[in-house]
């Protein structure tokens, strides 16, 4: 399953990870978003040896989405050692975030 990331959890879960790590940026209300979190959730658990997949909500935690620019969801922003190495915003293929996450 997925990891909920909070402004709380967000250093230690994310930064801090030895693991790549893929945020989604979502809203509840938002559309294309939900069309994503079966995806996430699948790629979760299908990568969970090499990276941390997981969600972070917008509305919730508006200082961290500020501080990375978030400005449409979904965005997912893949971390590596701390930093913010890639960043895709909509609706992405299972193909296209399979190829980031190898």
């Amino acid at each position: 399953m997925e990891r909920i990331f909070t402004t709380e959890n967000f250093e230690a879960e994310v930064l801090k990870s030895e693991k790549p790590v893929l945020v989604d940026f979502y809203a509840d209300w938002c559309g294309p978003c939900k069309m994503m979190a079966p995806l996430i959730e699948k790629l979760a658990e299908e990568f969970s040896d090499t990276a941390v997949i997981g969600k972070l909500n917008v509305d919730d935690h508006e200082e961290i989405a500020m501080k990375y620019q978030v400005m449409n969801i979904p965005t997912l922003i893949l971390f590596k050692n701390g930093n913010a190495v890639h960043r895709l915003v909509g609706v992405q293929s299972r193909d296209v975030l399979e190829g980031l996450l190898q």
